[in-house]
Parts: structure tokens; C-alpha cells; sequence
């Protein structure tokens, strides 16, 4: 295979790498442990981080891309390769990606959800639902061995993410013993019961839910449509699961866009004041004032517009996908900087009369020391409670943008895509619920976590309900 960078790809690496230096530099400094310490004693908290980590995970195999090599002809041939671009999500999910139905078909159905003329063995017609192609080919009578072999498989899988979930608690149970130097029995009884700090009950209870659903999954997707199939004949859970990088996406690189505008324009305009104040104060009530979907529509239309006079250096569908969701991340993070720039703007306004601040620049310590050294330390409990509270609120507006058709790609999957094409489905009758449903089940669960998290870290990190307590 042949590795593929797309741009979304390298910021998103970025800032994992960002993150990570991020984790090492703070295991250096008590002062920054103690707060993620308390986020880790949350059980809601930590049941939250469980599942962000799955998201996660999707989204890092999702954004590792190639181009398939293509088989040889002769074995002498040079070594080509498809013009296609494919992520291990896609390897992983080949199954599914590949068995593509005709047109709808309901969640473990083995028959369309229309009804269509069919030809008969003698030359005739009806008019009836005719069977799939994929789903329950394995079977000799579908519809008559259909829900054994559902029953059969699902207890199967179940059976199999029990198997591994009790593999991964028993492997937790020995780190934690090994490291608190006790018992395995007493450790185990210690996290059933939760007494160990961590709520090792909660992650455990949490991780299983997932590894059960997975297993599930994993046993009936090659055999049946799990979650239906969409106008086309697309796998849904496929598309689901595909929507999960273009939703971390959105709300983690707007994130890195915005960042750099709030924090320096925000502590500048606190700690100069004067008339730099008044002209970052300008700027973001002015661009306030404008509202963001008008600059989003003007954004997508003047790249529709580069891109056209530039066809011949995007000539792959995802290279243009791509190109339309960097897009989309940078118009996000430019009209959202706004309101924390607001709040860091305050807080430095505050921290400049405090007296340890007011005594360095009475000994002459340069700005840049007292900035680097005092202000931004004590600010940043501010720039990571907005940066967690921020995360669902992005993922949601891609949703309302693709929704409008001024998001994503229509070629890119996302669960504002398939919010979008499940409109006239709706109406259908009978009525096609399955896209929506799933759009709206993998989406509530990303930003209910998100939020859960980011009310633990808020607690943790916010130095006045640290006194309080």
C-alpha cells in the first residue's frame, strides 16, 4: 500500500502528538496533576472518558489512509496502485462497505422495504418484496431460518465481548494489584465494591456495555444489515461508523484553529489594556456581529469557486472532501474564538492587579517572562474547562450546517449527511426511520459524553469550586 496525508489527517496527528506532550509535561508538575486527579475519581467522569476513548480509537484508524496496491498482472510488472483511498477503518469494515444492496432494506431484514415487480421461474411477474443479495445469503430459507440464526449469532457475539471484557478486568485487576502491592481478591473486591480511588466500577461496567454491543456487531454485520441500508444500498452502521472521525474532527481541530486567536488576543487585551484593548475589543464585537452562517456560506462558496478554477489538483473525491472539511474546522474556529476571547480577556484583566503580578513589573520583569510565566498558568483552567464544554456544541453544528448544505462534502460521511438524506425518507411510506435513528443514537452518545466529561473537568479544574469544596 501506498501511505496518504490528507490535510485533516496532519492537523489531526498534530494535535494527538499536542495532546500527548501536553500528558508528559503535566506528570511533571503537581499543580497540574492534582485537578485530572479529581476528574479521575468522577465515576461519571471516567464512564464519559471510556467512551470518548472509543470515539477515539474509531477516528485514529479512520484517519490512517493509503492507496491500495493493486494485484499484478505479470510478476514482472512495476508495482501500481488504486486511485481509491482507503483507511484500516475500511479494511476493518470491509464486510460491510462492500456488500452493497440494491436500495432500502429495513435493520436484519432479508427482503427490500419496497415492494417490486419480480420475475417468476416461469416467465412471469408479481409484484412482491424481492431478497436481498447480501443479507442472509448464507441461509437456504431466509425468511423461514431468519430469526434462529439472529438469535444464534447474537448470543454468540454476546458471549464473545463477555469473554473479553472479563480478559480486560482481570488484566486491570493485576495492574492495580501490582501496583498498589496488594492481593489480586482484595483488588478485585475493592473495585466491585469502589473503594479504590478510581471508579474502577464504572470504567469496568462502561467498557463492558461497549464490548458487548461490539460483539454483537461484529457477529451479525457480516451477515446482516445491522442497521438497514440507506437509498442506495449502503450499509447504515458503516456510514455511522465512518461519521465518527468527521465529528471528532470538527470539534477537535476547530479547536486548534481557535486556541491561538482567544488566548492571545484575550490575554493582550487584558494585561496591555489601553488602545490595544480597544482594538481587539473591535474586532471580535465586530466580527460578533456577523452572523456565522452567513460567513460559513460565503466561505464554502468561494472554495467550491477555488476548486473549480483548480480542478486538476483535485481530482480524487477525497482529496476535495477533504479540502471542504479543513475549510469547514478554520471558518468554525475564526467565528467562535470570540466568546472566550471575552473570558480570557477578563481574567487577565484581574490577574494584572494581583499583587505578585504587580510586583514583578515594579522590579521590571519583562512582559513576555510575566505573561509566559504568571498570566497564562493561571488562565489555562479557563481555555480547558471552553475547551471541552465547545467540543458538543461543534459536533452538533456540523450537523445543522450539512443539514443546510453549507457542511461537509455531500460525498464525506457524517451524521449530518445522513440527517440530511433521511428528510424525504421521513416522508416515505412506509417510512424509512433507520439513517435518522442511527445518526441521532452514535451522535447523542458522542456529545452526552463530551458533556459529562466536560462537567468534571469543569468542577476539577475551576479554582472557586475547588475552595467551595
Amino acid at each position: 500500500m501506498q501511505i496518504v496525508l490528507l490535510k485533516t489527517d496532519v492537523l489531526f496527528f498534530v494535535l494527538l502528538a499536542l495532546a500527548g506532550t501536553y500528558v508528559l509535561y503535566a506528570r511533571r508538575h503537581e499543580h497540574l496533576v492534582a485537578p485530572w486527579r479529581q476528574v479521575a475519581e468522577r465515576p461519571l467522569g471516567m464512564a464519559a472518558a471510556v467512551v470518548l476513548t472509543t470515539y477515539l480509537v474509531i477516528a485514529v484508524l479512520d484517519s490512517c489512509h493509503f492507496h491500495p496496491r493493486l494485484e499484478r498482472m505479470q510478476e514482472d510488472a512495476e508495482t501500481s496502485y488504486a486511485g481509491e483511498i482507503r483507511s484500516l477503518l475500511d479494511v476493518a469494515l470491509t464486510p460491510l462497505r462492500e456488500r452493497v444492496e440494491k436500495t432500502y432494506s429495513a435493520p436484519f431484514a432479508v427482503r427490500a422495504y419496497a415492494k417490486e415487480m419480480i420475475e417468476q421461474a416461469d416467465g412471469s411477474t408479481r409484484r412482491g418484496y424481492p431478497r436481498l443479495e447480501y443479507a442472509g445469503a448464507h441461509l437456504a430459507d431466509a425468511d423461514a431460518e431468519r430469526g434462529a440464526d439472529i438469535l444464534r449469532r447474537a448470543l454468540a457475539g454476546l458471549a464473545g465481548g463477555a469473554a473479553v471484557w472479563l480478559g480486560a478486568a482481570a488484566l486491570a485487576g493485576l495492574l492495580v494489584a501490582r501496583r498498589r502491592r496488594q492481593g489480586f481478591a482484595g483488588v478485585v473486591a475493592g473495585m466491585v465494591r469502589g473503594t479504590l480511588g478510581t471508579p474502577w466500577r464504572s470504567i469496568l461496567l462502561t467498557l463492558g456495555a461497549i464490548l458487548l454491543a461490539g460483539g454483537f456487531c461484529v457477529a451479525l454485520a457480516p451477515y446482516y444489515h445491522v442497521l438497514g441500508t440507506d437509498q442506495t444500498g449502503n450499509d447504515v452502521l458503516f456510514q455511522a461508523l465512518k461519521s465518527i472521525r468527521t465529528g471528532l474532527l470538527i470539534g477537535t481541530l476547530t479547536t486548534l484553529v481557535m486556541l491561538p486567536f482567544a488566548i492571545v488576543l484575550g490575554i493582550a487585551a487584558g494585561y496591555f489594556r489601553g488602545w490595544v484593548d480597544d482594538v481587539i475589543q473591535y474586532l471580535y464585537t465586530t466580527l460578533s456581529s456577523i452572523p456565522g452562517v452567513l460567513l460559513i456560506a460565503a466561505a464554502a462558496l468561494m472554495l467550491e469557486v477555488y476548486m473549480a478554477r483548480n480542478a486538476a489538483a483535485y481530482t480524487s473525491l477525497a482529496a476535495r472532501a477533504d479540502l471542504r472539511l479543513l475549510a469547514l474546522c478554520m471558518i468554525l474556529g475564526v467565528t467562535t474564538w470570540t466568546g472566550l476571547c471575552r473570558y480570557l480577556r477578563g481574567e487577565a484583566l484581574k490577574l494584572r492587579e494581583v499583587d505578585f503580578i504587580a510586583a514583578a513589573r515594579a522590579f521590571g520583569v519583562p512582559h513576555r517572562v510575566v505573561l509566559l510565566r504568571h498570566i497564562v498558568p493561571n488562565i489555562m483552567h479557563i481555555v480547558m474547562i471552553s475547551i471541552v464544554l465547545d467540543f458538543s456544541g461543534l459536533v452538533l453544528a456540523e450537523a445543522a450546517l450539512t443539514y443546510i448544505d453549507i457542511g461537509v462534502d455531500p460525498s464525506m460521511e457524517s451524521w449530518g449527511n445522513m440527517i440530511n438524506s433521511a428528510r424525504l425518507e421521513l416522508a416515505r411510506e412506509p417510512v424509512v426511520w433507520w439513517s435518522l435513528l442511527a445518526a441521532f443514537v452514535f451522535m447523542f452518545t458522542l456529545v452526552l459524553a463530551a458533556n459529562v466529561f466536560a462537567d468534571a473537568v469543569r468542577d476539577a479544574f475551576d479554582p472557586r469550586l475547588r475552595e467551595a469544596r
